[in-house]
């Protein structure tokens, strides 16, 4: 083979591994990526849920049986924390804005997890209603959810 092509073939493999790794996103407020102390560190701090509320465990899995959030249907009020955290895979958390017509305050797409327990902590800031979320890479192979966001009582 021609060292030259090698060369070339390699140096583009590289780029597209750093381009699918993404880069830095700008974080909204009212969410960050946490890492519990035993498991894979994540840009930011642990989100605690304001007095009353809850943190709720979202695991972000690949098996036998494909790749899938679970629970992948969740139901939260405002104050809570959604806490997505990675059991297996490469998997992100993406509320998409053309997928929630007429929401605001959506959080832009999380990084990628990468490690297992690494985490991504969401607090619910969200009007009452129900959201779409998903996957990026894995859209397509069903690892989408809906948060149902219902009001405080």
């Amino acid at each position: 083979m021609n060292r030259k092509w090698l060369m070339m073939a390699a140096l583009g493999a590289g780029s597209m591994m750093a381009a699918c790794g993404g880069g830095e996103k700008p974080q909204a407020a009212e969410s960050t990526a946490a890492a519990p102390a035993a498991a894979a560190p994540a840009a930011g701090g642990t989100q605690t849920p304001e007095p009353g509320g809850k943190v709720i465990t979202v695991e972000l899995i690949t098996d036998g049986t494909g790749n899938y959030f679970k629970p992948n249907e969740i139901e939260a009020h405002p104050g809570d924390v959604i806490r997505y955290t990675l059991k297996v895979g490469v998997h992100n958390v993406h509320f998409l804005p053309d997928s929630n017509p007429g929401a605001t305050g959506l959080p832009p797409a999380s990084d990628f997890l990468q490690l297992p327990g690494q985490t991504y902590d969401l607090k619910v800031t969200f009007k009452p209603g129900t959201y779409y979320f998903q996957c990026d890479p894995h859209a397509a192979l069903g690892m989408h959810g809906h948060l149902k966001v219902e009001p405080k009582s």
